[in-house]
């Protein structure tokens, strides 16, 4: 046996004024889960705490609350000392009781025909990992989107697939998907990170029922849009200035020792619409050591068309990316992008290494800039922080050179075609980044992805910088100093 404290989130909306938590010593056996401390203090200390739990062995999902921030199943999640119980973020019913039933009620369920024929073993295969969803909506809770917009929700998502691969249900799953808020998913993937399944709702279910809408005729126009200027010019968004690759030779050396070689992958927004940030990329890297060899043939990654489910064109564009650095012999391919580090890594069959600048800056070791006198917070974009798990890469570099200061990590709202699509849900999601921003009181937002910035720029006013130019800068800091202690 051993003791520990809990915090443990209480309200009774028949007699509280508000939400509180309340501090509970327990004893509980060695390897104890969350919800044998939750049965402790009931039994022990106060009957009145209302939890759900049913088969107490993570096939049910009814005892999904959050465990020090994150949604968790308390029948699976080990309890620790000092750990704060809350319920997930849905409607209260009472203490850790949360109301579910008005997303259970928008999940469809199978309408048969009279005679239909039984799916095959192929099909059989694509609906298994959608069939094992326990419906405990930790998906729901953290779900952006849900949160300003009208949308079934992620779990209701995965079932329009489930059924509308099921040759036995006669709706029109996918109709009723678009009905339902298909395309206001950001990609973010919170809810694929949460889900005690392990179930890949953008990647496996939204992304496929965007690409059955697709063959329907049902892509939102503006999507529609990116896909033919990216046929036409290889580019998923305009040129608006110089590019980047007009601006730099295909190879680029160091200013000193060689301690390695990259290939580097631009993407669209830092070629067309942010160039001046890689070129502050390119002198980080080669003031550190790198030499960095650009193909001129690149084109879009393809990230914009997965995500908007318009994938016919997508072979073509992996081919002509994959083909320009295999011809250079490149071994090590760096991206900038967030989106475009994650396609490369989660959608290419890629023959040689992809890697984020942040970890090829990290892994060599950089010189260390000035300290600049700036407070920074720093954004997670969805596609580093969840979709290539890169999170202390970016804050060991930003610490290097400003006082750093966190926030919660949410969507901007820019990803997954959302700020093209359905641009009021794209500035809604960005109004409440703007909102956590300033409760930082930083004098700069740090990120790491060109959307991210782009978005965030035009919602705060904040100076938004990618971590290189704040790395440039001190930099440039440290030259000017030490030019002054010269003189």
């Amino acid at each position: 046996m051993k003791e520990m404290t809990v915090k443990v989130f209480r309200f009774d909306p028949e007699t509280d004024e508000k939400p509180h938590f309340q501090t509970y010593l327990v004893r509980v056996n060695d390897g104890a889960r969350v919800l044998h401390a939750l049965h402790c203090i009931k039994e022990e200390h106060d009957p009145s705490l209302s939890y759900r739990y049913c088969c107490a062995s993570g096939q049910c999902g009814s005892c999904a609350v959050k465990v020090n921030g994150e949604p968790v199943l308390a029948c699976m999640e080990e309890a620790t000392d000092g750990m704060v119980i809350e319920p997930l973020d849905l409607p209260i019913k009472r203490d850790l009781v949360v109301d579910m039933e008005p997303y259970l009620d928008q999940i469809a369920t199978l309408v048969p025909a009279e005679e239909c024929p039984l799916p095959t073993q192929d099909v059989v295969e694509q609906i298994k990992p959608l069939r094992s969803c326990i419906e405990c909506l930790a998906c729901v809770s953290v779900c952006p989107a849900l949160k300003v917009i009208d949308f079934s929700g992620p779990t209701a998502m995965r079932e329009s697939l489930r059924l509308a691969l099921d040759p036995r249900d006669t709706g029109d799953r996918v109709a009723e998907a678009v009905e339902d808020g298909l395309f206001t998913c950001t990609s973010c993937q919170a809810c694929w990170k949460v889900c005690p399944k392990d179930i890949q709702i953008p990647g496996k279910a939204i992304e496929r029922l965007r690409a059955l809408a697709n063959e329907k005729g049902l892509t939102l126009p503006r999507h529609q849009t990116v896909e033919k200027l990216v046929r036409e010019t290889g580019r998923s968004v305009d040129r608006t200035q110089e590019t980047f690759l007009e601006q730099v030779t295909e190879v680029l050396e160091p200013y000193g020792e060689v301690k390695g070689t990259i290939g580097f992958f631009v993407g669209c927004m830092y070629n067309n619409r942010l160039p001046r940030t890689a070129l502050d990329a390119m002198e980080v890297l080669r003031r550190n050591g790198i030499r960095v060899i650009i193909p001129r043939e690149q084109v879009c990654c393809g990230s914009p068309l997965i995500r908007t489910g318009q994938i016919d064109y997508v072979n073509t564009l992996k081919r002509r990316n994959i083909d320009a650095f295999v011809f250079r012999g490149i071994d090590t391919v760096m991206t900038m992008c967030a989106g475009c580090g994650s396609t490369l890594k989660n959608d290419y069959d890629c023959p040689f290494r992809v890697m984020d600048i942040n970890e090829v800056l990290t892994k060599v070791g950089i010189e260390p800039p000035a300290r600049l006198e700036l407070k920074a917070t720093y954004h997670d974009p969805c596609h580093l922080m969840r979709g290539q798990g890169i999170r202390t890469q970016p804050r060991e570099l930003v610490s290097q050179v400003v006082d750093l200061v966190e926030m919660p990590a949410i969507c901007c709202g820019s990803g997954g075609g959302v700020r093209s699509g359905v641009p009021e849900e794209a500035a809604a999601l960005a109004e409440d980044r703007r909102i956590e921003i300033e409760k930082t009181g930083a004098d700069i937002v740090i990120s790491s992805c060109p959307f991210c910035e782009y978005h965030i720029m035009e919602h705060t006013d904040k100076p938004v910088k990618n971590i290189t130019t704040v790395l440039l800068e001190g930099y440039r800091e440290k030259d000017r100093r030490k030019k002054e202690k010269e003189c």
